[in-house]
């Protein structure tokens, strides 16, 4: 009899309300009883009011159960728990809650589907097959790819990335560099850390793709502080790829040499502007640039450098493996493509919704957040 495969979230929210705590009951009950168990740390689905949210395998599909804490085990366990036995807490397979499947989830879509810092379950759900892509097509292929798709900067100003990509990659230089800004400090937002705990190695294979295309070697991640479990995880996982040849030299025996630093940085909200975030990564204080120069002619070090924010770099593997023209058919207008709607406060169901520009304020916060948590209405 083959072990139960049972998901436990090891993402910041579901940890803060115990996800930890549950998968050590897990296991604890399941020895306990004698039963063989493989327990899989998974990202989050982003339904942030289900957590903790732990599935089980059952045959194909995966069984979830709701808001589970330790004293609840013994009872799932005594339902039957490891065949996906019925509880009260029971919400039925994952790919049939209603705020999940009615997403369209593009950037977000290994979050909670796999286990986050398995390698062998990333290769499998297409893992550097985008990055592979992107050598055959080769970088006109990549920035034209992303120039169709009319993805904008999702740090804020909304800048057509392909422009800045082909800036960079049309400025000669000896040396260029790759930043991702990761100082997601604005007040209730949380998408970019979901995505770095629930699908690092997405995310890397984004940075190297971004890299190639612009023609540089070296990538940082600017990282903010207050990020302590995406630190952990973001350091294994890069030292996970450099072990296994998808980073450093010759990757891959593909001749494109590629590595990634990440640096923690020191709690100033100001660097969650792109220069002031430069100025810290060359160890100065965080303070604005004047421009021009612009980053992409003169940025980190005085060279060619992109800057783009977490969720702009992790949407463009699927707009290399798809085509920008399918990205492009998403969306309103200018607006093109998905965003990563963050519903948090005064809300019954807070989470993260990934859905094409054009849904209503209403339709997120009165269809998926479920109107206010105090139940007063929306002004």
């Amino acid at each position: 009899m083959s072990a139960a495969r049972i998901y436990v979230p090891r993402e910041t929210t579901a940890v803060s309300v115990g996800a930890d705590e549950v998968a050590v009951a897990i296991a604890r009950e399941a020895k306990q009883r004698g039963a063989e168990i493989e327990l899989v740390r998974n990202g989050s689905w982003g339904a942030c009011w289900l957590e903790p949210l732990v599935e089980v395998q059952s045959g194909e599909q995966r069984i979830a159960y709701s808001n589970i804490a330790p004293a609840d085990i013994p009872a799932l366990f005594d339902a039957g728990f490891l065949d996906g036995g019925d509880h009260d807490k029971c919400l039925g397979p994952i790919d049939e809650i209603d705020y999940l499947i009615t997403q369209e989830r593009w950037t977000f879509w290994r979050a909670g589907l796999i286990e986050a810092l398995s390698l062998d379950d990333f290769l499998a759900h297409q893992g550097f097959r985008a990055l592979q892509k992107a050598w055959e097509i080769g970088p006109d292929g990549v920035i034209e790819a992303v120039t169709a798709s009319g993805l904008r900067g999702r740090g804020g100003a909304g800048f057509p990335a392909g422009i800045k990509w082909r800036t960079v990659a049309d400025t000669e230089a000896d040396r260029k560099y790759v930043t991702c800004n990761a100082d997601e400090g604005d007040s209730g937002t949380f998408s970019d850390r979901m995505l770095m705990e629930g699908d690092p190695f997405g995310f890397i294979e984004s940075i190297a793709i971004a890299g190639y295309a612009v023609g540089a070697s070296k990538g940082y991640i600017y990282l903010r502080s207050e990020y302590p479990l995406t630190l952990s995880i973001l350091t294994r996982a890069i030292e996970t790829l450099r072990e296994a040849g998808w980073l450093g030299e010759n990757i891959q025996g593909s001749g494109f040499d590629f590595d990634v630093e990440l640096h923690l940085g020191a709690g100033s909200y100001v660097c969650g502007e792109e220069t002031a975030m430069l100025e810290s990564l060359e160890g100065k204080k965080g303070i604005v640039r004047y421009k021009p120069p612009l980053p992409a002619i003169a940025g980190l070090f005085g060279k060619p450098t992109l800057v783009n924010n977490v969720v702009t770099l992790a949407s463009v593997p699927n707009i290399v493996n798809l085509g920008g023209e399918r990205y492009a058919g998403m969306g309103v207008n200018r607006s093109k493509g998905t965003l990563a709607f963050q519903l948090g406060g005064n809300i019954k169901r807070g989470g993260l919704v990934e859905k094409p520009f054009g849904v209503t304020v209403r339709e997120l916060i009165d269809g998926y957040g479920g109107g206010t948590a105090s139940g007063r209405p929306v002004k």
